[in-house]
């Protein structure tokens, strides 16, 4: 073989990449999806929020429609002199502790009767009227009616957060209970399991995918619910903000009121999303996920 035969074979051999390189480019190669990703998102926000000022300072009258820099206005007022209510932080505060109070009964409440029902047919079949007519009952006239119940306090606001939370949960634990596998359960009763110890490690652990996938839904629902019930009537929180914003034609109130409520949505979703990987680490990667029906 000639020499020139041997330095071409030599330049065109493949270069076999170490585990080490192959691990540091696919980092890279995610890392740069992530700025074009994050990037494109700020490009898309500026776009709306430049067209939006644009548009409001030329076209449309900012006393109906407002414009970021009121809404900016806005925000900065409330988070440095405070709001007509005492600080924001006050008002966040509520909102916030009026959620996750109801939030927490809500999902407990939802897993518990959802698992027991789904478990069982007959009591399924019995209370099935039952349920459908208390989820179809509209959730504002409840909150009405709990603020004559309960008053104007947290007990009101919770009552309602509850109620859009439980059946939020409730659905998606029910299916989760029917969908468990006839034949792993009939396994471990032939090994002696007792009905006891089938729900709590088998049904439950099962259901846990459907349970966990619905709280990224209730959380939202909490909030929804604390801010109705406020609004209905309540001394303190965001959802008064709203109103009063309503009430004196700030358009720039209500818009900075619903920004802090989503901000406040999305932190909570980042953390439900860290304890669902959490509590899903174990299980292997699904293609998709379960919905309640």
């Amino acid at each position: 073989m000639s020499l020139d035969v041997v330095a071409q074979t030599a330049t065109f051999t493949p270069e076999f990449e170490t585990e080490a390189q192959i691990l540091a480019r696919v980092r890279t190669q995610a890392r740069k999806e992530k700025i074009r990703t994050w990037g494109l998102r700020v490009l898309l926000i500026a776009l709306w929020l430049g067209s939006w000022e644009l548009t409001a300072s030329l076209w449309i009258d900012p006393f109906f429609y407002s414009k970021p820099s009121l809404i900016w206005d806005r925000l900065y007022e409330w988070f440095t002199d405070g709001t007509q209510f005492g600080s924001i932080w006050l008002q966040l505060y509520t909102t916030v502790q009026e959620a996750v109070l109801g939030f927490v009964i809500g999902t407990v409440a939802g897993v518990v009767l959802g698992v027991l029902l789904g478990r069982s047919r007959y009591w399924a079949e019995v209370l099935a009227p039952f349920i459908k007519a208390l989820n179809a009952v509209p959730r504002i006239v409840l909150a009405s009616l709990f603020i004559i119940w309960f008053g104007l306090g947290l007990s009101s606001k919770v009552a309602t957060v509850v109620v859009l939370v439980f059946f939020a949960v409730f659905f998606n634990a029910f299916t989760g209970a029917r969908e468990v596998d006839g034949n792993v359960i009939d396994n471990a009763r032939i090994l002696g399991a007792s009905k006891w110890q089938v729900l709590t490690s088998i049904v439950l652990p099962s259901a846990t995918t459907w349970i966990l996938s619905s709280l990224h839904t209730a959380f939202g629902f909490a909030l929804i619910g604390a801010v109705v019930g406020e609004y209905a009537g309540a001394s303190r929180g965001l959802g008064l903000l709203i109103s009063n914003a309503q009430g004196t034609f700030d358009a720039a109130g209500i818009y900075a009121g619903m920004i802090v409520i989503t901000v406040v949505a999305l932190v909570a979703e980042w953390l439900i999303g860290l304890a669902e990987n959490r509590l899903l680490k174990w299980r292997p990667s699904q293609a998709a996920s379960g919905h309640g029906v």
